[in-house]
């Protein structure tokens, strides 16, 4: 390749080890995932519910970062799982009020060695666990300040994150073992 396009070559690329990664990621979850008939991405919105219990689609988006298109055929498929129930807002009825139902409280008892099985393939120490995420976050609130607000990025303060059995939690001086 050309002198003046190194910038091209992919092991120059910030980017494409992200991508390959979070490809990886994803095809290490599926088979777990596959035995509570989800998606990656249906698994994120039922963890958003799990913690929230009820919502909308604006929230669940703005927080996930997934646009309506996306979201919309995908909680459509969660409620015809039972997972979730859609009813219109009797505040607006152009809005529609998402809830967790039972069925999708049980499947977290289902899911939740998932977090756990996926630190042992991953195989980080606590303290680079501690490192990627602040970094991972810190990419993403600098991407979100050009873009949009995320939600998940405004709350990321004051909040706990799970990994190798142990509790973090994220306050504005950094991140804490607990």
């Amino acid at each position: 390749m050309e002198k003046d396009c190194e910038q091209l070559k992919l092991r120059n690329q910030l980017c494409f080890p992200i991508y390959l990664c979070s490809k990886e990621i994803i095809r290490r979850y599926t088979p777990w995932l596959e035995e509570l008939d989800l998606t990656y991405t249906q698994y994120i919105v039922m963890m958003f519910f799990w913690e929230k219990k009820k919502s909308n689609v604006k929230e669940i988006g703005k927080t996930l970062l997934l646009d309506p298109s996306t979201l919309t055929p995908l909680l459509k498929k969660l409620e015809k799982k039972g997972y979730i129930s859609r009813t219109k807002s009797t505040i607006d009825e152009r809005n529609l009020e998402i809830k967790i139902t039972q069925k999708g409280e049980d499947l977290k008892n289902k899911a939740k060695l998932i977090p756990e099985k996926m630190g042992n393939c991953i195989a980080l120490s606590k303290e680079e666990a501690i490192t990627l995420y602040s970094l991972l976050a810190k990419v993403l609130k600098n991407i979100e300040n050009d873009i949009t607000k995320s939600l998940w990025l405004w709350e990321l303060r004051n909040q706990f994150f799970y990994y190798d059995k142990n509790y973090f939690y994220i306050d504005n001086c950094g991140i804490i073992n607990l």
